[in-house]
């Protein structure tokens, strides 16, 4: 069952182990945010048709990164919509790099594709009555993005920061100097919604935003004292 946000912009819950989807209609374009899995790909379908929408009359797919439960279902909408990710991230999908995006173990059904739009921080998506910031937001993976509607104040964060300030781990091409510097970033938006890719809707994302640096910093030191001890260690 989706979730109204704001007029004309929905939250499609997670099904099957994949992503949030996040549905805003434009008046001049239709947008996705992130698609799930390709086994989830049915219940979206059936999830677009209820709000009046086929496949075919979305006309952008934006991807916050690129594992697979982000963007198992894309190539379901790759023949009529432009596919945008931020270009570390379009580079891993474009070359099929299955050790980073999990796809074929996880997704096996999944349907090829490849980024139309290659993304930088700060382009600017418009689709009439919202538009969309891209806020490269590093740390979870190189490629992760945030999405940011000025207007609303809304922050589609995808993996970046969920609900109570919890990361979502640090995977290959991540690392935790990044995460640190993105949420220290991202805490100077005005932000009155936070929607992640994952867990519940925040209304609080200055306090999320805040937890999550402070997760941040005590990883941070958790990995510099593990690197101490290690180098320590080879050298007694």
């Amino acid at each position: 069952m989706s979730v109204e946000l704001r007029p004309g912009i929905f939250q499609i819950p997670a099904e099957k182990a994949g992503s949030h989807v996040y549905l805003l209609k434009g008046t001049s374009k239709n947008m996705l945010i992130d698609t799930g899995t390709a086994a989830s790909f049915p219940s979206l379908e059936a999830s677009l048709a209820e709000l009046g929408l086929k496949a075919s009359d979305i006309h952008f797919v934006v991807l916050t990164h690129e594992h697979f439960d982000h963007i198992g279902a894309t190539g379901f909408f790759f023949q009529t919509a432009v596919v945008a990710a931020h270009r570390l991230a379009a580079n891993k999908i474009e070359l099929q790099d299955e050790f980073v995006t999990m796809i074929q173990s996880a997704d096996a059904s999944s349907v090829p594709f490849h980024a139309d739009l290659w993304l930088e921080s700060d382009t600017l998506i418009d689709l009439g009555n919202y538009r969309l910031r891209a806020v490269h937001t590093p740390g979870h993976v190189s490629g992760c993005i945030c999405l940011y509607e000025p207007t609303e104040r809304l922050l589609f964060t995808g993996d970046t920061v969920l609900a109570g300030g919890t990361l979502s781990g640090v995977f290959a091409s991540g690392n935790i100097s990044d995460y640190m510097n993105s949420l220290e970033r991202l805490s100077a938006l005005k932000i009155d919604r936070l929607c992640p890719g994952h867990g519940r809707l925040s209304d609080d994302p200055e306090g999320d935003i805040r937890r999550g640096m402070e997760h941040a910093r005590d990883l941070f030191e958790d990995t510099k004292l593990l690197s101490e001890t290690l180098i320590k260690g080879q050298w007694l």
